[in-house]
């Protein structure tokens, strides 16, 4: 076999061995394929408790978070804003730009496993002198073209192991991606929900307007007849004043929070339509279902985990580096004083050859990067276990608010009844005499606050769910393209 020949096909072999190894245990130091030194990662113990504190039952594995968004919240507005968010709201294009960005590196991570084709060209005029003709001088012309490969034996691992850490940190940004998918849900929520709270006490601002300005008006003309006193008028239009201020700080509140809810739906200011009102809106049954689900429904306890994967995968890159790197070379090509004689001519430039490279001092410089990766991965370890805390706490917090607030709202209705009755029974004690109208603006003066606080525990109630929802990792069956089209 010519020379030229020989180098040709262990350029191709050198090719096809790297390829083989990759692909299957077949093939070349397929054998060594799963050799990979440091540490296999396998998860570190947590303790959970039983059931979330201010959970009922602990046995039903069912839960509020396996249902959809728009199962849970049934008003047809909010679905539409929900639905209009998850299109165009900007955070949410970050976060899925991140992901892709992240596959893209788990690409050049694993490009390092295949091997590495490229080529070389040149042109050159030179001129040389001649020793057998003292004084002359020659100038002439070299091209030259070559094709080489290159390709590191992955014997250790380092590269499946950066590829491993790269895969990871891609899983990673897909749950961070899940997760303002979530939270934005969440955050549209909300916001409709204080909007209905803002006009439900706008209404009850406005009623108590009209009611102050009939009494100002009875009190103004029973001052001008004598019948009452100047006290009684400046206290009714005191009344009337502030119900006023009200109406316009409750007018600016509203227009605020339509535009916090434009920008999460990544649109300028708008008004936002409106479907049920506040007293109207409806939630479902609520179980929080088993603490050992957080782990596999929690986007963030989720990304926290890949986290822990990739930093125990570059320990596996740290080790790695302690041992020596072997690669193949092997180039191949041709040189002519003319272009074309490059790709004519028998080629004539020609390399095979192997390496071994390796550390043998550096100053403790490996070791300090073993020690930094190995540190890194128990900063990983405690950022789980709080996230894990941390997401117990939240969920306890729902359950706890959803539990207090059901007392809290049968004592404010009671109230805003007992102060209802109390304006009644005031108007009639007026009209038979026993009573001076400044007992029923008293009254009245007692109703409307109640009113609002009522409002609040009503918002506050719908809120609660909101947040157990997303504390339990709501919307976790979803598949990527369900979260915004409703089945």
């Amino acid at each position: 076999m010519k020379t030229s020949h020989l180098v040709v096909t262990l350029l191709l072999s050198t090719t096809l061995a790297g390829c083989a190894a990759i692909s299957g245990p077949r093939g070349m130091l397929g054998g060594l394929r799963h050799l990979e030194v440091g540490p296999d990662y396998e998860r570190p113990p947590t303790q959970l408790p039983e059931r979330f504190r201010g959970q009922a039952d602990s046995s039903d594995p069912a839960s509020l978070a396996d249902l959809p968004w728009w199962e849970v919240f049934g008003d047809p507005s909010l679905q539409q804003l929900v639905r209009e968010a998850l299109e165009n709201n900007y955070d949410l294009k970050t976060a899925i730009a991140r992901v892709e960005q992240f596959r893209a590196q788990v690409g050049v991570a694993a490009s390092d496993l295949y091997p590495h084709v490229g080529y070389d060209g040149g042109a050159a005029r030179q001129k040389a002198f001649v020793p057998i003709a003292p004084g002359a001088n020659r100038t002439f012309n070299v091209f030259s073209g070559v094709l080489d490969v290159a390709w590191e034996i992955d014997l250790w691992g380092r590269i499946r192991r950066s590829t491993e850490a790269a895969r990871a940190q891609l899983l990673a940004s897909e749950d961070t991606r899940r997760a303002v998918m979530l939270s934005l849900v969440s955050d549209v929520a909300s916001g409709y929900f204080r909007l209905l709270e803002l006009d439900r006490q706008r209404e009850i601002a406005r009623a108590s307007a009209e009611t102050y300005q009939q009494t100002f008006d009875l009190f103004s003309q029973r001052y001008e007849g004598g019948k009452d006193t100047k006290i009684s008028t400046s206290r009714a239009e005191a009344a009337l004043a502030a119900s006023v201020a009200t109406i316009a700080r409750l007018d600016q509140a509203i227009i605020q929070q339509e535009n916090a809810l434009s920008q999460l739906l990544g649109a300028p200011p708008r008004p936002i339509e409106r479907g049920h009102p506040l007293t109207a809106q409806s939630s479902p049954g609520t179980p929080a279902g088993l603490t050992s689900d957080l782990l596999e429904r929690r986007p963030d306890i989720l990304r926290a985990e890949h986290d822990m994967v990739s930093a125990n995968a570059e320990i596996g890159v740290a080790v790695a580096n302690f041992f020596p790197r072997i690669g193949l070379t092997a180039l191949y090509g041709g040189e002519g004083n003319k272009i074309e004689n490059v790709v004519k001519n028998n080629f004539s430039i020609w390399n095979v050859a192997g390496s071994v490279t390796g550390p043998i001092f550096q100053g403790g410089r490996l070791v300090e990067e073993y020690r930094a990766r190995q540190a890194f991965w128990d900063e990983t370890i405690a950022a789980y276990r709080e996230s894990i805390v941390g997401a117990l706490r939240e969920v306890s917090d729902a359950l706890a608010a959803q539990s207090k607030l059901v007392e809290q709202r049968a004592a404010e209705e009671r109230q805003v009844r007992a102060l209802a009755a109390a304006v009644d029974l005031s108007l009639l004690r007026y009209r038979t005499g026993l009573a001076t109208y400044l007992e029923v603006l008293d009254a009245e003066e007692r109703l409307y606050p109640a009113e609002d606080t009522l409002a609040q525990a009503q918002r506050d109630q719908l809120l609660t769910v909101v947040a157990l929802y997303k504390a339990l990792g709501g919307g976790w069956k979803l598949a990527d393209d369900a979260w915004t089209a409703m089945r």
